[in-house]
């Protein structure tokens, strides 16, 4: 009897330490599956994050306008003895070698690539230009419910939000985010462009509105009833 008692305990506790054994190796396996899991979810953000970033240079370099005064480094990556810094003068030209003056200012920076492109077209064999614009030196104003409204100075392409966030952002309190409103000149005239920057604020909307020199910025207040 005590044979077998015994026997038949060593049989249960040989079992145990084997259940013990699986219910350590599963655990081990659901912590790896969860920070495999965790690690394709961060790399999937980056990933997307990356996008977002390129897509946003993208439409950077297809909305903003060259202006007089702005400083562009332009490289040629197969013909590096062409590569140059130019300032963009007041009658809007550049000067580039071999082929003179150039028109800049008003165009994008990718439509210039593009007529670049075409100027140089017997010089280049990979038919590619970049311009990439290194300072913009203008002035805007902000008005209206931000706490500090008033001139703001840029050495770069600056939006509607970018400089109302100079101004000190705006007054919660009182601003109506949803209105805000760009004045620009246009030759003898004046326009009004209203933008949704509460939507630019929650990721509704990604193209920013850029500003030209002497915008004025203006937030209104929110609607109240007393």
């Amino acid at each position: 009897m005590n044979i077998h008692s015994n026997s038949k305990a060593l049989q249960i506790f040989a079992a145990g330490k084997r259940r013990l054994v699986s219910l350590a190796m599963l655990s081990v396996a659901v912590i790896a599956a969860g920070m495999l899991a965790g690690c394709k979810t961060q790399t999937g953000v980056l990933t997307e994050q990356a996008a977002m970033t390129g897509g946003l240079t993208a439409t950077t370099n297809e909305l903003m306008n060259l202006r007089e005064g702005d400083v562009l480094k332009i490289s040629f990556p197969d013909s590096a003895s062409l590569n140059t810094a130019q300032t963009i003068r007041r009658d809007g030209k550049i000067s580039m070698t071999l082929v003179g003056d150039v028109d800049a200012a008003g165009m994008t920076p990718s439509a210039l690539e593009k007529k670049l492109v075409d100027l140089y077209a017997s010089q280049l064999s990979s038919k590619q230009v970049t311009v990439e614009v290194v300072s913009s030196s203008l002035t805007v104003y902000v008005t209206g419910m931000v706490l500090r409204p008033g001139k703001i100075l840029s050495d770069h392409p600056i939006s509607a939000l970018e400089a109302v966030m100079e101004a000190g952002g705006f007054d919660y309190t009182k601003a109506n985010p949803k209105n805000v409103v760009v004045i620009r000149r246009e030759g003898k005239t004046m326009k009004n462009y209203k933008l949704n920057l509460k939507a630019v604020l929650q990721g509704k909307q990604n193209e920013p509105f850029y500003l030209k020199p002497d915008d004025i910025v203006y937030v209104p207040e929110r609607f109240s009833m007393f």
